[in-house]
């Protein structure tokens, strides 16, 4: 089952890559509130027929809804930022900023999930944000401000990843999916009559309906790959998504990556399998001490 987890990780990076893919290119013609409203509204419609609430009405019940909302919350400010920086970035480069996520679960891991952060973690911290300082540059005429935009959606990301590991024993993938949704759609709606832009042609309508698509599909795979493996084993597969990255933005937009953003994507990848493997290593020692104490006792 691992093996199958390990497959519907790598198809959730490819979907992702679609998601932002579309969206960078709605970003075009469209403000960034209708690109979001968009990919809520596909993927609530996706969602709620996954779910099917009419006969089973209790995969919308949540044992933890204030959790939901929560992680909801976290996961439109992610999405808002994501859309922002992609209008200026390069799709490499967001990828890059985005693998700064395993990062800052560590620093969150702490507080929140009671983990402990060493001496190695935070060694391999340090080496992520130098990663995303080479690709980024700051303080040269390659630095861009939405940068900071763009690692703000990342932290709001992480908070995202750390309470979806929170709800993973509490309630079903299906109740947790369209829990997703909720907050777009309620803080969005209302203001989409004062930002929208009517799409130019049926191709810019079936992109913002792409966008719910692989949105929807990215967060349903994920989830459920959660169910088959831990996060350590499926962690260092998050990072086949700056292959699907550059392919992408090289076909669609001719934008090739920076020989520095090359680098810094490589110091960042090598710090988040760095991490996923040692949180591996931990649980397994865990393991062994407790099949250990069971005999002795």
């Amino acid at each position: 089952m691992r093996l199958l987890a390990i497959l519907l990780m790598c198809c959730t990076m490819l979907c992702f890559t679609g998601l932002d893919t579309c969206s960078k290119w709605l970003s075009a013609s469209l403000p960034a509130a209708q690109i979001v409203w968009a990919r809520y509204v596909g993927a609530a419609v996706i969602a709620l027929a996954a779910s099917r609430p009419l006969s089973r009405p209790a995969a919308l019940r949540s044992k933890r809804p204030w959790l939901q909302l929560l992680r909801s919350t976290f996961l439109l400010g992610s999405t808002s930022a994501n859309v922002i920086a992609l209008r200026y970035l390069q799709l490499s480069e967001t990828a890059t900023i985005s693998f700064l996520a395993p990062v800052f679960v560590a620093l969150l891991a702490g507080p929140f999930l009671g983990e402990k952060v060493g001496a190695e973690r935070m060694i391999a911290i340090a080496v992520g944000f130098l990663g995303v300082a080479i690709a980024t540059r700051p303080g040269t005429a390659a630095f861009h401000p939405i940068v900071l935009v763009a690692v703000a959606g990342v932290v709001c990301n992480s908070a995202y990843m750390v309470a979806t590991r929170k709800l993973a024993g509490a309630d079903a993938a299906q109740t947790t999916l369209v829990w997703t949704q909720i907050a777009g759609l309620v803080f969005l709606t209302p203001i989409l009559p004062w930002v929208w832009r009517q799409p130019g042609s049926w191709g810019v309508w079936l992109v913002m309906a792409a966008t719910g698509v692989f949105g929807a599909a990215g967060h349903g795979l994920l989830i459920i790959a959660h169910r088959y493996a831990p996060a350590p084993v499926l962690s260092p597969f998050l990072y086949t998504q700056l292959i699907w990255m550059i392919v992408a933005g090289a076909l669609v937009f001719g934008d090739w990556p920076a020989a520095s953003t090359l680098v810094g994507a490589a110091l960042v990848i090598a710090c988040g399998v760095f991490l996923a493997l040692r949180e591996r290593r931990g649980r397994q020692v865990a393991y062994a001490a407790a099949i250990d104490a069971d005999q002795k006792v």
